[in-house]
């Protein structure tokens, strides 16, 4: 008997979902279903016409509730958002529709002291439906927290764990280069940061997770962002910076323990970054050190870890989860 194609909905269709729309379309036991924008240039479209191929016949709605009460899916790729304030509504409604969620929300990885909350009326709900939700990605998701935690399982005790993550984002999608300062004032960037209106999501929870999951008990975390100034005239597709213009963000999360310092997470992401790669280094029993050369290609990686862990989110039990509660992801080919 042919096995049943995992039915999905995608939930947002901004670079990032778009990304995991083409990929989804490649798998031969996925097929997309729904799909979710509120951008009124793409309400009733077909999801083929957005993506510049033949018609699908999937129409993009505005109305997820109506969706999701009239089509089935296994699960919805969620693409729509970074606050867990902001996305909470959504993640909401698509539980009362029964359906399992896969979330680049990066503030939905771990439940950080401020959005305790907010993440245990999450869990409750998917319990209650008897669904799963998971939030996860690049980084968040794997390259500062997933990836380190993996490596750890070679090791007899750990005392520290530093990573670093250094991005060229002139290479990168606009609203990553936007969200990051690129061509702001240093004065208006540290305003926007101070709002939340800006900057990267997500450092935090990394920290959080990795300390939760080697039982270190922290005194004290300490989050630093602050502006990477151009030195000289920079240009990227979206920006042109002069010498003095914000290139982009530096972003530390510092765990300590009584007074010494045993999680640093260094992310420096700006436009012109010279040697981008990710650096990992274990102190303990064995220590370990691990470099990938160029870093994990953000955009493309991030689609990949969304539709590879959509089979292990499915069977999992209900409730809200973390990248370190199921099965590690590998690269899904039917």
């Amino acid at each position: 008997m042919e096995k049943r194609k995992i039915r999905v909905i995608q939930y947002g269709l901004g670079p990032i979902g778009l990304g995991t729309t083409k990929l989804l379309l490649t798998k031969p036991d996925m097929e997309i279903v729904g799909a979710v924008e509120i951008a009124k240039e793409m309400v009733g479209k077909d999801l083929g016409e957005i993506l510049g191929m033949k018609a699908l016949g999937v129409h993009v709605t505005d109305n997820a509730e109506r969706l999701f009460a009239k089509v089935q899916a296994d699960v919805v790729v969620h693409t729509a958002g970074s606050r867990l304030k902001r996305v909470a509504g959504q993640i909401e409604e698509i539980l009362r529709g029964g359906k399992n969620i896969v979330s680049s929300a990066e503030e939905l990885l771990f439940a950080t002291p401020e959005n305790v909350e907010a993440a245990a009326k999450i869990d409750k709900l998917a319990r209650e439906k008897g669904v799963t939700v998971l939030g996860t990605g690049v980084n968040p998701g794997f390259v500062m927290d997933a990836l380190p935690l993996a490596l750890t399982g070679v090791c007899q005790e750990v005392r520290e764990v530093h990573v670093e993550r250094v991005v060229d984002a002139g290479t990168r999608r606009y609203p990553l280069q936007r969200k990051i300062g690129a061509g702001m004032t240093p004065e208006l960037f540290r305003e926007k940061v101070a709002e939340k209106a800006m900057g990267h999501v997500g450092l935090r929870e990394s920290l959080y997770l990795i300390a939760d999951r080697l039982h270190f008990i922290l005194d004290d975390v300490r989050e630093t962002v602050e502006p990477v100034i151009a030195e000289k005239p920079l240009k990227t597709d979206y920006f042109e910076l002069k010498p003095g213009d914000v290139a982009g963000i530096r972003n530390i999360g510092e765990g300590f323990r009584k007074g010494k310092k045993i999680v640093t997470l260094d992310l420096r992401m700006y436009i012109g970054a010279e040697n981008p790669h990710d650096s990992i280094r274990i102190v303990g029993t064995p220590d370990l050190r691990l470099r990938i050369e160029g870093g994990v290609a953000g955009d493309q990686a991030t689609a990949a870890i969304l539709v590879n862990s959509i089979p292990s989110v499915i069977a999992a039990a209900p409730g809200l989860v973390t990248v370190k509660d199921l099965p590690a992801p590998w690269c899904h080919q039917a």
